[in-house]
């Protein structure tokens, strides 16, 4: 592994896994949408933090990685649990082969869609950030993995603007699921809320950042948070919207 990489790598660990008490903080946070002995799929596992979270919830856990160098660390982070399913793919609408433009030195940022590479690279928020590597990576769908491994009770997307094209590979209404929006790529965002709408009735919440705290006191119908999406500074940042057809405390 060369010094970016293994740089872009120790960064990551640090931040998402070796910080006191987080994964505890999103295993209580989680625990309103996933119980024991039932499935999360993590997409765009990165260095696997939120598997953590669900499998000290007791679920078991698909997590999906592209990344060549993070599906193998993910593989030896969870080499002895039986109830971690490690898959070296991307997802979209459907099965292929894509260009992963990758960031060596911050993985995170790591993307299949080009044009939000771009729209970020300008943003005064991600300064000198570089996509310096392409790697062909298979493509699979939500479909095929629910398909393989049961419908699951919660899906986290995280996937650096491809979100919507992974939600156009989702036909099922599972109970709840997430994806990550950033205020510079609203549309990406909206084009979520709306894809989910047209499957089910979901409704519709947020937390900014890695906070883990409702942005809204009730949960918002998909006008409402489309709206929302689209009136977000830059300023505040990016964070995760949450769609469930069973708020948390009505399950």
């Amino acid at each position: 592994m060369d010094l970016a990489r293994l740089t872009g790598v120790l960064r990551s660990l640090a931040i998402y896994r070796l910080r006191p008490g987080r994964v505890r903080r999103m295993a209580r946070f989680y625990g309103q949408f996933v119980a024991r002995g039932e499935l999360a799929i993590d997409v765009g596992a990165h260095v696997g933090d939120r598997v953590a979270a669900f499998r000290s919830l007791g679920a078991r856990v698909v997590a999906v990685e592209p990344q060549p160098h993070l599906a193998r660390l993910l593989r030896l982070l969870n080499r002895l649990d039986r109830k971690v399913t490690v898959l070296d793919c991307a997802l979209g609408a459907a099965e292929g082969e894509a260009t992963l433009r990758v960031n060596r030195a911050n993985p995170t940022l790591s993307t299949l869609s080009p044009d939000w590479a771009g729209t970020v690279a300008a943003s005064p928020r991600f300064p000198g950030e570089r996509w310096d590597e392409g790697v062909a990576v298979r493509v699979s769908s939500l479909d095929a993995l629910i398909r393989a491994h049961g419908v699951p009770s919660f899906i986290k997307v995280d996937v650096e603007g491809f979100e919507a094209e992974v939600l156009a590979g989702l036909t099922y209404a599972v109970p709840a699921l997430s994806f990550e929006y950033l205020p510079e790529t609203p549309r990406a965002a909206v084009d979520c809320v709306w894809r989910l709408a047209a499957l089910a009735p979901y409704r519709f919440n947020a937390c900014r950042g890695e906070g883990f705290t409702w942005e809204h006191r009730f949960w918002l119908g998909p006008t409402e948070m489309a709206t929302w999406l689209a009136r977000r500074p830059l300023e505040d940042g990016g964070g995760d919207v949450y769609a469930a057809l069973r708020v948390p405390g009505k399950r």
